[in-house]
């Protein structure tokens, strides 16, 4: 028997500007996201696709989905190889491409985290471990296009 986790989210539309989607242009584009016992977060599409870019939009989302599984893993797998972790900073980047065969999708993303770990001599496997914590994201195993990583371990 297969273990579960099991998640759940309720995404309100409150963009109706009294006309609903009359037409494409009589509405916006803002919702909020609402998970149960957690502060809602304003959403809203992101400015080309008629969006609000002052609020989180699902293409932000998907890049910190992918980049914190990332680091949750690593930070998981340095502590279990001795590697002490002291400072973890991520730049994730994605790109969306509108005219693939498939229409508009992500194609890439790549996350360039920057590691300061306590001592030189950890610098090594603390560039390793990136590897190991890839292969073990769930989310990363769950899209179809490449996540790539650029790791850069110091100590300060």
């Amino acid at each position: 028997m297969s273990k579960q986790h099991h998640y759940a989210a309720t995404i309100t539309w409150t963009g109706n500007k009294g006309e609903g989607t009359i037409k494409y242009d009589a509405y916006e584009r803002a919702h909020t996201l609402s998970v149960t016992g957690k502060p809602d977060i304003l959403c809203s599409s992101d400015t080309p696709f008629r969006g609000d870019g002052s609020k989180y939009n699902p293409e932000d989302m998907l890049l910190y989905s992918l980049s914190s599984c990332h680091m949750l893993w690593y930070l998981h797998l340095c502590a279990d190889a001795g590697v002490i972790v002291t400072d973890y900073v991520d730049e994730a980047k994605g790109t969306l491409t509108m005219d693939t065969p498939e229409g508009a999708r992500f194609t890439e993303v790549k996350l360039y985290p920057v590691v300061t770990v306590a001592d030189a001599s950890m610098i090594d496997k603390a560039n390793e471990l990136h590897d190991k914590a890839h292969r073990s994201c769930f989310i990363a195993k769950s899209v179809n296009f490449p996540v790539g990583h650029e790791p850069k371990a110091v100590v300060k």
